[in-house]
């Protein structure tokens, strides 16, 4: 079946889960009043806004904030529209209604090359393929934050909301005081009018929730006093003060704690177990036995007055531990048949243009290169942690989660109750890189809450359980041709990449019941490889989507993450090859792409590509798009008695519209170090089924005095905003692996980096 007929097929299959969906318009995500919580003296006029009675306003929240800026970000949209000051809008965690849905991370799962989705013609197929996803991600209304998409997909309903608010209230003024709405001007939340009157939002609230404005218009770009400028986060006083709540914060009165532990092999089950001496323990109350649910690996939980007493006495159970019916699982055996798949598999096509078998018959060489990116873990700072509670037919818990729907329906499912018994409260994320889009910590703690006689307990897995039963980032192998010219130009580019697909397996877990109609080839496995931007004649990009049974989730930027590593690395061995250096090898690729070029030409320029480094010290480049912004990095590198030091990283960005340019900055940083910990030290070794880094100090983390100076430069853009979170990590390890060739003159296809 070719590639678009699949396509096609596949979206109507989609489609056809929501009835009627050819006929009926999309989905309204203003929302009704009624769907905001109902608090003294506040007045809501839509879905997304309230306002209070001193005139501040109220902002419904259906993302979580996990250092990313998010609510910072969102909260600038709805100032801006409404004329208030940034600090006169609250949040409170909105509810579960299908307006909050995510729409724009699930039309950027669609496998269409960036080159053919941007602009205002975008083909039939690209055209319709948004539709109708966006139609049934509207219908679905699955609230997730994830995929760097929480602005992107915010920036047309919040800001509509929030004009819809201000017409309102502009309206009732007007009608208050008998003039024209066309007259009234609005500064920091003040209404006025030219004969003196003036007065705050508040005063108009209960007027303004009974009309329905005729005339709502979004501001004009250049009537911004907000968006684009730097704010400060409002989610940092609360950080340094220590009053800011995380998951593993939460305390309620009378509540247990508990200590977990899975089997040490992966899938591994519980043979037999007693639990006598950990009974008798003092401040022990309970153990409770845990199957295999979400993903999750068996084992079990000691309750207990304090988390020290619960830890000491999970210890003291003597268990035995049954390995996975399969077999025991095996990293060096599983990257041998990934390398395997790649030579003898066709796998999927993501994207063909030209007959890169016939460039490569007729070349004058044929480059090859066979890359390898190992497992990796989350890690986040703040281990996996739920405290629920199970009582009188009602379930509350409270958790750091980036899918509070989906946490609440598991829940529900494990208490035996419908979901609208569930309340969910959304505590900050101590991290959470895909690793929260997981609801096995959920479940668990529910679980154990059934066996507490109506008492919240507080489940917290230790550092050893969070890193040795991870969903880990996929194994990844890519298998690279290149077809060349004489004079060293690219005729044809074929990249064949194998390894787990993710997005089955989180849909097999969180979305089972869409886990089969929305079965297609997984984006995520070659984003990264099959939509590069290089202007070469003829390219074949397809992958090959394993199952080797390690639990594998989605990890910061996802696919791209090593990718990025694999492309970018292989177009500086064919820059090599050429006798280009590699900003003027890639430049002359990128003649009809113009985005990408300014922003490779942008951090070149400023990092002083071409000009004199101190001895021993040598730059690399990366560009790569991601979520929608193209990101280009040039590290300066040097070795020091066989350690790589990465001094500087000059990083550029276009991302469309900035909302922050702070949090931009801080998250081209963010996605700098993590990448960089990734590409220097990052790795998940299984042997006999068991996973072998348990803590930092076999998977260490870039530390302060090793993390580089990077500077963040940002491409002016009137386009919609796109992902900032992601972006900024795939290029980093390409570009200091470049450097590092160009200072040892040996090419490293392997992470982590090495240079012994």
């Amino acid at each position: 079946m070719k590639r678009r007929t699949w396509l096609l097929s596949a979206l109507g299959a989609t489609g056809a889960l929501v009835v009627g969906w050819g006929v009926l318009p999309a989905r309204s995500r203003l929302g009704t009043p009624d769907l905001m919580l109902p608090t003294e003296g506040d007045v809501a006029l839509n879905g997304w806004i309230k306002v209070a009675a001193d005139g501040g306003v109220v902002l419904a929240m259906p993302r979580s904030e996990m250092g990313q800026g998010v609510h910072t970000a969102l909260a600038m949209l709805v100032a801006e529209e409404l004329d208030v000051p940034l600090n006169r809008v609250t949040l409170e965690q909105a509810g579960p209604s299908k307006i909050y849905g995510n729409v724009a991370m699930f039309v950027g799962s669609l496998p269409f090359h960036p080159l053919d989705s941007e602009g205002d013609h975008k083909p039939t197929l690209v055209r319709t393929g948004e539709w109708m996803v966006g139609k049934v991600a509207r219908e679905l209304g699955v609230i997730v934050t994830g995929g760097s998409s929480s602005v992107a997909d915010a920036w047309v309903p919040l800001r509509e909301a929030a004009a819809t608010a201000r017409a309102s209230l502009l309206q009732a003024a007007a009608t208050q005081w008998g003039v024209p709405a066309a007259e009234l001007t609005v500064k920091a939340g003040v209404v006025a009018h030219a004969s003196g009157k003036t007065d705050h939002y508040g005063t108009f609230a209960k007027a303004a929730a009974g009309t329905t404005p005729s005339n709502v218009v979004l501001k004009d770009r250049k009537d911004w006093t907000l968006i684009g400028q730097p704010a400060m986060r409002s989610d940092i006083p609360a950080k340094t003060n220590g009053t800011a709540q995380f998951g593993i914060d939460v305390r309620q009165p009378g509540m247990l704690f508990a200590s977990i532990r899975m089997a040490p092999m992966l899938g591994g089950t519980v043979q037999s177990m007693d639990t006598k001496a950990a009974l008798a323990m003092p401040g022990v109350e309970r153990v409770v036995k845990l199957n295999a649910v979400a993903g999750s690996t068996a084992g079990f939980a000691v309750v207990g007055k304090t988390t020290w007493h619960a830890k000491q006495a999970a210890q003291a159970v003597n268990v035995q531990w049954e390995q996975r019916a399969a077999g025991a699982l095996d990293t060096v055996r599983i990257d041998e048949e990934l390398e395997a798949h790649t030579k003898t598999d066709q796998g999927t096509a993501f994207f063909t243009k030209g007959d890169t078998a016939k460039a490569e018959a007729s070349a004058k060489k044929v480059m090859s290169a066979v890359y390898h990116a190992p497992y990796l873990a989350h890690a986040t700072m703040e281990p996996m942690n739920c405290t629920a509670q199970v009582k009188d037919g009602k379930v509350e818990i409270w958790a750091p989660t980036q899918v509070p729907g989906m946490a609440r329906e598991a829940a529900a499912k494990v208490a035996g109750v419908d979901v609208d018994k569930v309340t969910l409260h959304v505590t900050l994320l101590g991290g959470g890189f895909g690793r929260r889009l997981e609801v096995d910590s959920v479940v668990q703690a529910v679980r154990v809450a059934m066996e507490t006689a109506g008492r919240p307990v507080q489940l917290l897995w230790s550092r050893e359980e969070d890193m040795t039963h991870d969903f880990y980032r996929p194994m990844h192998v890519a298998s690279l041709h290149a077809a060349l010219e004489s004079d060293g130009g690219v005729q044809s580019l074929r990249i064949q990449s194998a390894g787990d697909a993710i997005t089955p397996r989180w849909m097999e877990r969180g979305l089972p019941a869409l886990a089969g109609p929305l079965d297609m080839p997984d984006k995520t496995t070659a984003e990264g490889l099959f939509d590069l931007p290089y202007g070469i004649t003829h390219q074949r990009m397809a992958h090959v989507a394993t199952n080797m049974g390690v639990p594998v989730g989605f990890w910061r930027s996802v696919g791209h993450s090593h990718n990025a590593f694999f492309s970018e690395s292989f177009i500086d061995e064919l820059s090599v090859a050429s006798g280009k250096d590699g900003v003027a090898y890639r430049s002359a690729l990128l003649k009809e792409a113009p985005r990408y070029l300014a922003v490779l030409q942008l951090a070149a320029s400023k990092a002083g590509w071409g000009s004199k480094l101190p001895d021993g010290h040598a730059h690399g480049v990366a560009l790569h798009e991601s979520f929608g912004s193209i990101v280009a990095q040039v590290a300066e590198v040097s070795i020091k008695d066989g350690v790589p030091r990465v001094h500087k990283v000059f990083c550029a960005i276009d991302c469309g519209t900035v909302i922050n340019p702070n949090t931009v900055a801080q998250q081209m940083e963010s996605a700098v170090i993590f990448g960089l910990t990734a590409a220097l030290y990052g790795k998940i070794d299984i042997k006999d089924g068991v996973v072998q880094q348990s803590n930092f100090p076999t998977y260490p983390m870039v530390q302060l005095a090793q993390a580089p100076l990077v500077q963040t430069f940002i491409v002016p853009s009137n386009r919609p905003p796109s992902g900032v979170g992601e972006p900024g990590l795939p290029p980093i390890a390409p570009a200091v692996s470049n450097a590092l060739f160009a200072l040892t003159g040996k090419r490293q296809r392997t992470l982590p980096l090495v240079t012994g």
